[in-house]
């Protein structure tokens, strides 16, 4: 067998940059979940470029009336908005689960006036930051939220009650929230309060934004991620691709997206260090090892940060596990076969949403694993690395993978000298 380096361009392959109809100059953070609106300006520059038409629920009544069709300016301007508290939204990547990521941003005669996002579980939520920010010039505003207004007490009071009693007067909305406790509850609430409500502006764009959380509201299950790398000619490699560990590369993005990544002991065997986010800030996630390989004990790398190295390690019941494991951080199970859906039910008791399954080490390790995903339909996304490498030899690895009959939604980007697929099950 032989490995030979081939050439990938660096462009990003469908996957062309959002187009910005609006140029919006926003002063400095001024804590953490809100931004301080003075000296913002606003300026609008209307395209001739065509946007679905969204329908916009009135009060009134019933609140049933429904108006199909909205000014041309209306629509960009609502998609401009809702694009915006997704941006905002995804400032707080790692740090929300179990709850979803939300920014909602506040408009007031064309000029955004109060910017907010839910920065951490438990925290206030992106409606409240921006009201507080906009102040007194919430009234007879418009509201602009990636994900229906909650309407219930947790945590922290219901948003729509906020968003009444600062007498908004329009409140448009990126997509109702899944969780059965919200569920339309947040519109009817607006709605009865005599506040016209705009649902399904940007939809796909913030559902992709929360995808785990969604998965797992309508599933009970996280959403799990499955990676690998391969060559050309369709072989896994146990390695990543230049600058993908590295701060800004898919990799470290992957791994501060997930609550949970789940790894083979045999991937670790010549690492001196866990799989981690370089990103600024990031929360690492969960690092689940598994003990399948036919060697009976296992050698973790040290973890030098505790509080950002949790280690949890799955072994069958016939394996020994070495003295360090007891040490502050690192936990354990056994189970009389490792199962994928044992994993995910530990994760789903744990609060949390999505799960990163990365194929490095023996590929032995991952068989049962990958049948049991398959043929239970327990993956959701497929992210694939191929470098530029020929391994030669006969076959693949990815018996388990039919991919073609299964994978939708295919896009590509390229990342150092390698290109990245991306496709959802």
């Amino acid at each position: 067998m032989y490995a030979r380096t081939l050439p990938f361009p660096k462009q990003s392959v469908n996957n062309p940059p959002l187009k910005q109809h609006h140029k919006v100059a926003i002063s400095p953070k001024s804590e953490l979940g809100f931004f301080n609106s003075s000296k913002r300006v606003s300026v609008s520059r209307i395209s001739s470029r065509k946007y679905r038409h969204f329908p916009v629920i009135r009060s009134g009544g019933s609140g049933s009336d429904i108006k199909q069709e909205l000014k041309q300016e209306d629509k960009i301007d609502d998609s401009y908005y809702i694009r915006r508290c997704v941006e905002l939204a995804r400032k707080a990547i790692g740090y929300t689960s179990p709850n979803p990521m939300v920014g909602c941003v506040i408009v007031k005669d064309g000029k955004i006036v109060g910017e907010g996002f839910h920065p951490k579980a438990g925290e206030p939520h992106a409606e409240v930051f921006a009201l507080r920010d906009a102040g007194d010039l919430a009234e007879n505003a418009t509201a602009y939220v990636s994900l229906e207004p909650c309407n219930h007490y947790g945590r922290t009071p219901p948003c729509s009650e906020a968003l009444i009693k600062a007498k908004v007067r329009n409140v448009v909305i990126g997509m109702v929230d899944p969780n059965p406790i919200v569920a339309s509850r947040g519109v009817k609430k607006l709605q009865d309060a005599g506040i016209e409500v705009t649902i399904g502006v940007e939809e796909e764009m913030c559902r992709r934004l929360n995808e785990g959380f969604i998965h797992r509201m309508l599933t009970g299950k996280p959403f799990v991620t499955l990676r690998y790398s391969m060559s050309l000619d369709g072989h896994l490699l146990n390695q990543l691709g230049e600058e993908a560990a590295d701060c800004g590369g898919y990799y470290s993005k992957l791994l501060q997206e997930h609550d949970a990544i789940i790894l083979s002991s045999s991937a670790l065997a010549e690492k001196s260090s866990f799989p981690i986010s370089k990103e600024p800030g990031a929360n690492q996630p969960l690092k689940i090892v598994l003990l399948k390989s036919s060697n009976s004990l296992i050698q973790t790398p040290a973890l030098k940060d505790n509080a950002a190295s949790k280690l949890l390690i799955i072994s069958e019941k016939d394996k020994t596990l070495e003295p360090q494991t007891g040490q502050e951080g690192i936990q354990s199970l056994s189970f009389d076969r490792i199962s994928l859906l044992e994993i995910l039910e530990h994760c789903k008791h744990q609060g949390f949403c999505s799960v990163l399954l990365d194929l490095r080490g023996n590929n032995v390790d991952f068989e049962d694993l990958l049948k049991e995903g398959f043929e239970q339909n327990l993956f959701q996304k497929v992210v694939v690395e191929v470098l530029p490498f020929l391994c030669g030899g006969q076959g693949s690895a990815l018996k388990y993978m039919d991919l073609k009959a299964k994978a939708k939604k295919l896009t590509s980007f390229g990342s150092g000298s390698s290109i990245i697929l991306e496709a959802y099950f």
